[in-house]
């Protein structure tokens, strides 16, 4: 027991080091023009602008093209042998939420209460000092949604669309919330005693509740049926049955994924599928239903509930004509977006596909589409300078900006590295 003791006090002492190390000032003042010349700029608007330059000013895009002259005055960034490209969108993380994932101190990504889970909304546990976000963040990844988790229930509450550049939730969100998350497959079985009917069941008498609730609600009346759920539980279902809030139902077997599609259908509802890794397998009915999937493609390993997972999943999707959108599921990793993308480039998707699916696509689905996404006049500066094609490995961001503003280009792991670069004197 004592052992256990100590490696538990390891772990906090592990983690009150980390959350010691603020992170860096992100947003000095707006008001400088900036504008980067002679790039190789991914509008994701149009085509590709060789040898471009994009202006920006007081955190908005003012122009952009290849004929653009720099104003006065401007900040001159030479862009040449470079790209440009709109910031990173992760659309599933737990940045925030998670900064030692076995200390439970530092992880606010799951409740383990039945009561409230789907009025839970994570925008109260994040961290926006944790060390995991300028990690994230001088990877090019410049907004991302945090999601919670599912503990005890099926609902795991409501998420949020942040940008990674300040030191105050407020000032952080972009979207809250983005959607209502829930859990069915083998995962959902799980929570209601073994059964995915079961688990669908419940589901579908928590949607048929909130309807009546949100009935008696607007008729004036103080509703005091059994429910199955609790009042702000039932208020928090109100938009998703109302068809103003997404569901986000986390499944994986094609079989499932039908279920969810008949869901959608029974309870006119929006959804948004996410993991889907057997999607390919009816991506016909999916682009039929119109219902976009958020997906992390270098999954493949193989279980019972997904023996046709396969690294093709995401071109098999988008060429059924899918709306894709991709995620790294995590918090740690959520800096390894463009490798996601770059491998579903490699087992078939179209280059220009994979940078949408990290970029407008989850703009567009998570509901910032008119301000994010693309690099097109008008649209928040959010944008990225690579030193080469943002998907190979060997590629680094060399300047981030969220807003207008840039980022430093600095992170725990690179003090780290400074630190002990030279070891002994060597």
């Amino acid at each position: 027991m004592r052992g256990i003791e100590v490696r538990r006090g390891v772990l906090r002492a592990g983690a009150v080091a980390i959350l010691l190390v603020a992170s860096a000032a992100v947003r000095p003042a707006r008001a400088q023009t900036v504008a980067v010349t002679n790039a190789r700029i991914h509008t994701v608007a149009g085509p590709v602008i060789e040898r471009g330059t994009i202006v920006f000013r007081d955190g908005r895009i003012i122009a952009v093209g290849a004929d653009v002259q720099p104003p006065a005055g401007a900040r001159i960034i030479d862009g040449t042998g470079r790209t440009v490209t709109p910031g990173l969108l992760d659309s599933s993380t737990t940045l925030g939420l998670v900064e030692i994932g076995a200390d439970d101190g530092s992880n606010d990504a799951a409740s383990t209460e039945i009561r409230n889970a789907a009025a839970l909304d994570v925008r109260d546990a994040i961290n926006p000092l944790s060390t995991l976000i300028p990690v994230t963040r001088i990877e090019g990844i410049t907004r991302t949604v945090v999601q919670p988790q599912n503990g005890a229930a099926l609902f795991a509450g409501r998420g949020v669309l942040i940008d990674l550049g300040g030191e105050r939730v407020e000032a952080m969100v972009q979207r809250d919330p983005t959607a209502m998350y829930a859990l069915l497959g083998q995962g959902g079985a799980a929570l209601v005693g073994g059964s995915r009917a079961a688990a669908l069941l419940r589901l579908r008498e928590a949607l048929q509740d909130a309807r009546r609730f949100a009935a008696a609600r607007a008729a004036g009346g103080d509703p005091d049926e059994d429910f199955s759920l609790h009042r702000l539980d039932l208020e928090a279902l109100g938009p998703v049955v109302g068809g103003t809030l997404p569901l986000a139902v986390t499944v994986h077997r094609a079989s499932d994924i039908l279920a969810v599609l008949r869901l959608a259908r029974d309870f006119d509802l929006r959804v948004i599928l996410m993991g889907a890794t057997e999607g390919w397998r009816v991506a016909a009915d999916i682009a039929a239903a119109g219902i976009p999937v958020v997906i992390n493609p270098m999954q493949n390993i193989p279980g019972l509930e997904n023996p046709g997972i396969t690294l093709e999943n995401a071109a098999r999707l988008a060429a059924a004509g899918v709306t894709v959108a991709f995620a790294s599921f995590d918090a740690h990793n959520a800096r390894n977006l463009k490798q996601i993308a770059g491998n579903a480039v490699a087992y078939g998707m179209p280059w220009d596909a994979a940078l949408a699916a990290v970029t407008a696509v989850p703009a567009s689905i998570w509901g910032i589409g008119d301000r994010f996404g693309t690099l097109e006049a008008g649209k928040d500066a959010d944008l990225v300078i690579w030193t080469g094609d943002p998907f190979e490995l060997s590629t680094r961001a060399e300047h981030v900006f969220i807003e207008g503003q840039e980022v430093e280009m600095d992170s725990r792991q690179v003090e780290l590295f400074r630190k002990y670069r030279r070891l002994n004197g060597r």
